[in-house]
């Protein structure tokens, strides 16, 4: 009985002692034996050491790099007073910069076909229209029959003056009689009085009806005057009733119809009743609009090109004629006159156009 419990008892003791073993097993692979932790502390102090010993050669570098420059500022600040060009040498250096690399800008607007020659034709007194002679596109010298006109009020106001006209000069001879006559017997009269055969009152009044003769010679004259006054006016007014072409050029448009009874000019102008519009178009211009912040290089007689919408593979040359005196407000643009130069065949007024100036930096229109 004995045995067994010592036996027992022996078994267990040997149990506990496995246990225990493994227990100290299992808190030795918690905590890291001391050799490794020696390990890992050596290279992390020489890392420590390496980065403060950076550290301080960078300062150092900084610190000397400081003193250096802050010694060789007087010598450089010499140096580069010295190194400074004179004034007449950078100009020639700059010149050369910009003759071998030109700095080049355009300047560019848009605007129409202009003819400066144009006028707008009137009639000059009130008149039916009776003929119209010519059809828009016409091409017509000045002078030539554009339309006529009939008003028999200004026919018969030249009739009437050229019968005021015959009166007078029958008024005007029967005044040359009359005066004749005075002038004889004041001869006479001033005979018979050197004989003491006369009175001196009766001399008096020969001599008074002589001047009265010549006074009414004279009003006579200036009836005759008058009446070709009359007579010119009369025949102005029936004149402007065949309206003529004031100058050469094409006729672009075309108001008069026949029968129409048109009003005097001042009236038509009012009511802008004109007959038709006659252009010169042998002398064209362009007024484009260029943007006013252009204006400092802008000045007649730049050179340029312009293209037609109308005829876009066709450019040709145009020469700024003059800038335009005022500047548009709303729009923030300065009109430009162009002359032409070989434009296309076909241009017409009022065509758009696009135009193009290039300019170098000082302005001037480059070669």
């Amino acid at each position: 009985m004995n045995t067994h419990i010592d036996i027992t008892t022996d078994h267990q003791r040997k149990r506990a002692e496995i246990l225990k073993s493994l227990a100290l097993d299992l808190s030795c692979e918690d905590t890291p034996p001391k050799p490794m932790l020696r390990r890992l502390i050596l290279p992390i102090c020489l890392l420590a050491l390496a980065a403060g010993a950076g550290g301080l050669i960078l300062y150092r570098t900084e610190v000397v790099r400081q003193f250096e420059t802050a010694r060789s500022e007087p010598e450089r600040e010499a140096g580069d007073l010295a190194a400074v060009p004179q004034a007449g040498a950078l100009d020639a250096e700059q010149s050369a910069i910009r003759g071998a690399l030109p700095a080049r800008r355009e300047i560019t607007g848009s605007g129409f076909v202009v003819a400066p020659n144009a006028t707008t034709v009137f009639a000059k007194y009130e008149g039916k229209i009776t003929r119209v002679a010519v059809v828009p596109g016409d091409h017509v010298e000045a002078g030539e029959v554009l339309v006529t006109l009939e008003d028999a009020g200004a026919r018969f106001a030249l009739d009437q003056a050229n019968a005021a006209k015959a009166e007078a000069k029958l008024i005007l001879g029967a005044r040359d009689i009359d005066l004749a006559q005075a002038r004889a017997r004041l001869a006479r009269t001033e005979i018979l009085a050197a004989r003491n055969a006369a009175s001196t009152q009766v001399l008096e009044e020969a001599r008074s009806a002589a001047e009265r003769a010549a006074n009414a010679v004279a009003q006579a004259v200036q009836s005759v005057d008058s009446a070709d006054l009359a007579i010119r006016i009369a025949a102005e007014r029936v004149g402007e009733l065949t309206v003529r072409a004031p100058l050469t050029g094409t006729v672009t448009r075309l108001d008069a119809r026949m029968g129409d009874t048109v009003l005097a000019r001042i009236d038509s102008v009012r009511e802008n009743q004109s007959l038709l519009t006659i252009t010169d178009t042998t002398s064209l211009v362009i007024d484009a609009d260029v943007a006013e912040t252009t204006i400092a290089a802008l000045r007649p007689g730049l050179r340029g090109e312009a293209v037609l919408d109308g005829f876009p593979d066709h450019p040709f040359p145009v020469t700024v004629l003059r800038l335009a005196p005022v500047a548009s407000a709303e729009k923030g643009t300065l009109t430009l006159r162009l002359t032409l130069a070989g434009p296309p065949e076909g241009i017409r007024p009022n065509m758009a156009a696009r135009i193009r100036i290039t300019l170098d930096e000082t302005g001037d229109k480059t070669q």
